[in-house]
């Protein structure tokens, strides 16, 4: 995205990033980056917002412009919110698909001799 200015119509971040600022933050699907700041009335302040979603900003002074590069959240948040579909075995051998605990609380134990 290039930018002349750093602070932008919160429509058009959302149609550059797809990262739609709303009261609870900054939000692609149903991933939310809490970025405090960010979003002054009906535009984004996308110093901050770029911060928040670890999306690089490069100024160009000799042109007067910006441009902010996609976002890498940086540890900020899940990348996306759906596990994989992996298939694991049992305690006795046999194998199943994680999706068959889908609605349940699971917690993963992993070791290594190493």
């Amino acid at each position: 995205m290039i930018l002349d200015q750093l602070s932008v119509p919160a429509s058009d971040f959302a149609s550059a990033t797809g990262w739609e600022p709303k009261p609870e933050g900054l939000c692609r699907g149903e991933i939310c980056v809490p970025a405090p700041g960010a979003l002054d009335g009906k535009n984004v302040n996308v110093e901050i917002a770029a911060a928040r979603l670890g999306m690089p900003l490069v100024h160009d002074t000799d042109h007067g412009v910006w441009s902010l590069g996609p976002a890498t959240l940086g540890g900020h948040s899940l990348a996306t919110a759906v596990a994989a579909d992996p298939e694991l075995k049992n305690f006795d051998g046999s194998t199943f698909k994680l999706s068959s605990l889908r609605g349940r609380k699971v917690v993963f134990v992993a070791w290594a001799s190493y």
